[in-house]
């Protein structure tokens, strides 16, 4: 699973490097229109598309190394149990929010694909640009599954752990 998570991740990484040199020679281009440079037709476009991608290809790594809020204060002074049921709350709630994401996502994406809509400069289709986001969204669905059932099978083996000890932990 990890391997899946980093891997999307790192394919937003790239797509991050892209956007932001892009951008750059965007700048240079208009800065240089003078000279005869010009900037990337359609760079706001391009930058929205490539931000979308990066955020959907970071969820599943986020949720995987448990980098969402956390209030430690608290849970600190919990018992192990209950941390491990905090955390296999928390991710059925990560992972129900991803497919309700996910299912409005793919909605938008037929609606887009329906109508026909293309953005303003470059004319490419919006439907492929949700399309590309779903990558990461359907990873951080399978993700999220895995670190339910992986924190189900923590928070069972807790309690087995405390029924041979007599002790809860």
């Amino acid at each position: 699973m990890e391997s899946l998570a980093k891997s999307v991740a790192v394919l937003g990484g790239l797509v991050l490097v892209a956007v932001s040199l892009m951008t750059v020679i965007s700048i240079i281009g208009r800065v240089g229109i003078q000279i005869g440079l010009s900037p990337v037709q359609g760079d706001f476009e391009l930058v929205e598309v490539g931000i979308a991608f990066v955020v959907c290809a970071f969820l599943p790594w986020g949720q995987l190394k448990r980098g969402h809020a956390s209030v430690a204060i608290l849970t600190d002074r919990m018992g192990k149990t209950t941390n491990l049921i905090i955390d296999l709350i928390s991710d059925a709630i990560l992972l129900a929010t991803s497919i309700v994401l996910t299912w409005r996502h793919i909605l938008g994406m037929l609606d887009k694909q329906r109508y026909g809509e293309t953005t303003f400069i470059i004319q490419y289709p919006l439907w492929w640009a949700y399309a590309v986001c779903l990558v990461g969204l359907v990873t951080w669905i399978i993700v999220g599954v895995w670190c339910v059932l992986s924190d189900a099978d923590a928070v069972s083996a807790s309690f087995r752990k405390s029924d041979e000890t007599g002790v809860a932990r």
